[in-house]
């Protein structure tokens, strides 16, 4: 397959992009091209940008489409969220099958927005392992489209949990390819502090990365960040930690941000920040000001940390919207976190591709010859456009094979 007029960043002129099995082979300047050579396996995109294939580093598909089973989340808060969920299991609504077809639609949704990697967090504190399962299955048939990392992710917690230390064990006995936790869920912060220590002990059990759910709660005290960040570098496992959600750091004292982001910074770990979810769920119970509840990732970037813009949740009982589009998502998140300023909007696709690859532990993760043919086309000139517009995935190849295409929208006026 062949791409023609392609625009790729950094680069001043239009390209032709050659793809032989399930790599790019060549990338060649599009004004080289002869007249006379065309082929009946081009693809014209015709000025629009080419990227990588977006990134998805944070969602729960065990979760996805089951908003308002057994019961909606009046108040919108996380923890009658989580309640709700404890309940669904309890009774007996969370059945393999069902979760199964429902991840199923949630996955080829993100697909059909140009997601070609995924990294779900899967609740394991089920002792009939459901969720589990169905996501295994899940990641094996879906694999030709879409690669799916599974996260162990122990919900309830593993000290709060009875037995949730021993699922975790099992969890990862069976294949997963993540260590999860929730430390500010434990009973105490020193059960807390201890659960991350065991995690990571169970990380290096078993060679895996680990991506902690870390301080997801409105409270200037949870500073589990900094223990994730102490343990990582002690091991030497920074690449391979990730942070998810932080949102109290939203409330560290400026004080106390000085003192972190050093150290955040030494210990190369790494940040999955979920802002449409977290503007939903955070800074509920407050008179006003009311705070955003989202981690702040123009300090964490312009410190040189990684950090990922991520879907969390599609229709359950923790977010009842969501569509899996990382354009949406990158949309909210450079407004939150006040980002609409040049030198972030010629480069914003790196919060959705590059840095989310990382997250996931891909390389070559780039347009760029001998590299895999991970890549999309969109129906816009540049990442800056593509984000103002909200631009279709017109083409998505994932290991050399179209999974996706469409034609570009077409508006016709009455007057």
């Amino acid at each position: 397959m062949r791409i023609l007029n392609a625009q790729i960043r950094n680069n001043a002129e239009l390209v032709d992009i050659q793809i032989e099995g399930e790599k790019i082979n060549s990338i060649t300047p599009s004004s080289l091209r002869s007249e006379t050579d065309n082929r009946s396996d081009d693809y014209d995109a015709a000025g629009r940008i080419a990227t990588p294939q977006f990134a998805e580093a944070h969602i729960h598909l065990d979760y996805a489409n089951t908003e308002g089973v057994p019961r909606v989340n009046t108040s919108g808060t996380l923890f009658e969220a989580i309640g709700i969920w404890a309940d669904r299991k309890a009774q007996g609504f969370h059945i393999k099958a069902d979760i199964k077809a429902k991840a199923l639609a949630a996955a080829r949704r993100a697909a059909e927005h140009g997601v070609g990697f995924i990294r779900t967090h899967v609740d394991v504190t089920d002792p009939t392992f459901a969720g589990f399962e169905a996501l295994a299955e899940l990641r094996d048939e879906v694999r030709d489209w879409c690669e799916i990392q599974i996260v162990a992710f122990p919900q309830n917690g593993i000290y709060a949990y009875e037995g949730g230390d021993k699922l975790m064990i099992d969890a990862m006995t069976a294949g997963a390819d993540v260590v999860g936790g929730i430390p500010h869920l434990e009973p105490t912060r020193d059960d807390g502090v201890a659960s991350l220590k065991w995690l990571f002990d169970l990380a290096e059990k078993h060679s895996k990365p680990i991506d902690v759910h870390t301080d997801e709660i409105d409270d200037a005290q949870s500073r589990f960040v900094e223990v994730m960040a102490a343990e990582a570098n002690k091991r030497s496992m920074g690449e391979q930690t990730v942070v998810s959600h932080s949102v109290a750091m939203a409330y560290y004292s400026p004080g106390y941000m000085a003192r972190l982001l050093p150290k955040l910074a030494a210990s190369n770990i790494r940040f999955a920040v979920c802002p449409n979810e977290n503007l939903h769920l955070q800074g509920l119970g407050y008179n006003g000001p009311i705070p955003r509840g989202v981690a702040p990732v123009k300090q964490l970037t312009e410190w040189g940390i990684p950090v990922s813009f991520c879907q969390d949740s599609l229709n359950d009982p923790f977010y009842p919207m969501g569509d899996a589009d990382p354009l949406r998502i990158l949309d909210s998140g450079l407004h939150v976190s006040h980002m609409l300023t040049a030198n972030h909007l010629d480069t914003p696709f790196d919060f959705i591709t590059t840095n989310p690859a990382g997250n996931l532990g891909l390389a070559d993760y780039k347009i760029a010859e001998n590299t895999p043919a991970n890549l999309l086309i969109i129906d816009a000139p540049d990442e800056k456009t593509a984000v103002q517009r909200k631009s279709a995935v017109l083409l998505s190849i994932h290991r050399g094979k179209t999974v996706i295409s469409r034609q570009p929208a077409e508006v016709k006026w009455g007057l």
